[in-house]
């Protein structure tokens, strides 16, 4: 999870894009359907329980599973991943986000192309500019204006993006270089590794996504791009629709994606708020705008609005010890979201 909204005031100028706009195959492959992926909310300390949770995601019929990074509250993502891709053969194993902060660019790179050789080509590289001022503190990191992380986002992508595809590369830019570097190994995917860009700012970070993304991603929560209403949805793919014409983009070939921090699940209404009331009431207070609970029909109704607004991914972050909300989320709310086939 990562923030990219932007000051109002915010110019930072367009860079050239990094590629031609060769939409991803697994963009492609979803764009008339439905797909959902998982995150374990509250990823704790324990690889073994991780490992457990991926391959019952897996299991499920879950397209992907998202780790979270943020070096100093859970397990490293990177490592999780890694440890994914072992234990799983299909489901797609992504970052929601690597902040661009935490490694070089060359590192991000490598990182994700070695995971990716791994997994035969099934990693996706989120990424964004941070969002926690302490953790920025506790990891030794200036945390820069909005404006500078913006453009330090802009070159770190073109920096790795052209270390996938280069046999050399070299970019010079502030505050962010790469002279004459190369990767050991490349990634498995062509024409690279899928990236997502997180955040709904409008006038910065969507035109990032245009210039940029295989993947757009926001939620109902200041953090996560502050798409609070289906009109503020609906707003955001019009202006990304907008910020591709200006690329010579076409819109499809981005991947439209949405974030429920945490999703929370029961057969009945007196099961849910029992369960309401027994889990962390810090988590549900801190994201109490971006949460999502209810009966299955409930929900169901919900996605299928949000999908009818143009979203076509459904990213589903629960709380670990919740596997009432994952089995009801795998055999009903996920079945009935597919089969509507709503074309927005």
């Amino acid at each position: 999870m990562d923030t990219h909204d932007e000051q109002r005031d915010s110019k930072a100028e367009p860079r050239e894009e990094v590629a031609p706009w060769i939409t991803h195959p697994w963009v492609a492959e979803g764009q008339h359907k439905i797909r959902f992926g998982a995150q374990m909310m509250d990823q704790g300390t324990d690889w073994q329980e991780q490992r457990d949770w991926v391959q019952m995601v897996e299991g499920l019929a879950f397209d992907s599973y998202w780790a979270s990074d943020h070096p100093m509250l859970s397990q490293d993502a990177w490592i999780t991943l890694t440890i994914a891709a072992q234990a799983t053969k299909k489901i797609r194993l992504g970052t929601l986000v690597s902040c661009i902060f935490y490694r070089s660019p060359a590192m991000l790179a490598r990182l994700a192309a070695d995971v990716d050789r791994l997994s035969n080509g099934r990693v996706i590289l989120g990424v964004g500019i941070g969002d926690l001022p302490q953790e920025f503190e506790q990891l030794g990191i200036a945390l820069q204006s909005t404006k500078a992380r913006q453009q330090a986002l802009a070159e770190a992508i073109q920096t790795i993006v052209g270390l996938w595809q280069s046999e050399e590369f070299t970019f010079e830019g502030t505050p962010l270089q790469a002279q004459q570097a190369r990767l050991p190994g490349k990634p498995v995917q062509q024409p690279r590794i899928p990236l997502l860009i997180a955040g709904g700012g409008e006038r910065v970070t969507l035109r990032q996504v245009a210039q940029y993304a295989d993947v757009a991603n926001f939620g109902a929560h200041a953090v996560m791009g502050g798409a609070y209403q289906m009109s503020d949805v609906v707003r955001k793919y019009d202006v990304l629709r907008s910020h591709c014409e200006a690329q010579e983009r076409p819109y499809d070939s981005i991947l439209r994606s949405h974030l429920t921090f945490p999703l929370v699940l029961a057969e009945t209404h007196e099961m849910l708020h029992a369960k309401l009331d027994n889990l962390p009431q810090g988590w549900l207070k801190m994201f109490g705008s971006s949460l999502i609970a209810g009966v299955p029909q409930e929900v169901i109704s919900s996605y299928q609005a949000l999908a009818s607004a143009g979203v076509q991914y459904f990213i589903c972050s629960l709380f670990r010890d919740d596997m009432e909300t994952l089995r009801l989320l795998a055999e009903q709310i996920m079945p009935a979201v597919k089969a509507a086939k709503i074309t927005p």
